[in-house]
């Protein structure tokens, strides 16, 4: 089950039916199955001090997802924990010429795919991330879900 919920802050993700649906299909396109799978939309002050915790880097970012990899290499579920920095996404929309909605929902199926194993830590792995985050972001504004 995808669940959404806040620390720290007050967002209100709009759609939420049909944004558990499209990560659902996403992760099954990918092929897993989706478990049980937190999304985490947080102020940047929490979401720095879990990069800091638990990552030991001291700098904001959008995303930091915690993949339970036992489950997806031994069952072919997708679970884990997406925590989304809703002050740093606003702020980098105008970066990538998108509207807050359109890069939180970047974010959002970046951190699917990163429960899916992908990574993207080397310039041709975040080509190859990019890529798959247009394709995804495509299914969810052509509502074929």
């Amino acid at each position: 089950m995808i669940h959404f919920y806040t620390q720290d802050c007050n967002y209100n993700l709009t759609q939420r039916l049909k944004i558990r649906r499209w990560i659902a299909e996403v992760i099954r396109r990918e092929g897993y199955t989706a478990g049980d799978i937190n999304y985490i939309f947080c102020s940047s002050e929490y979401h720095r001090q879990m990069n800091r915790d638990f990552l030991g880097h001291d700098y904001f970012t959008d995303a930091i997802t915690f993949e339970n990899r036992e489950s997806r290499v031994e069952e072919g579920i997708v679970a884990g924990e997406v925590y989304i920095d809703v002050d740093t996404v606003t702020d980098n929309a105008p970066m990538y010429n998108a509207l807050p909605i359109n890069e939180m929902r970047r974010v959002i199926v970046h951190g699917a795919l990163h429960l899916c194993g992908h990574k993207d830590k080397t310039p041709s792995a975040e080509r190859n991330m990019r890529r798959m985050e247009n394709r995804y972001l495509k299914l969810l504004r052509d509502e074929i879900l």
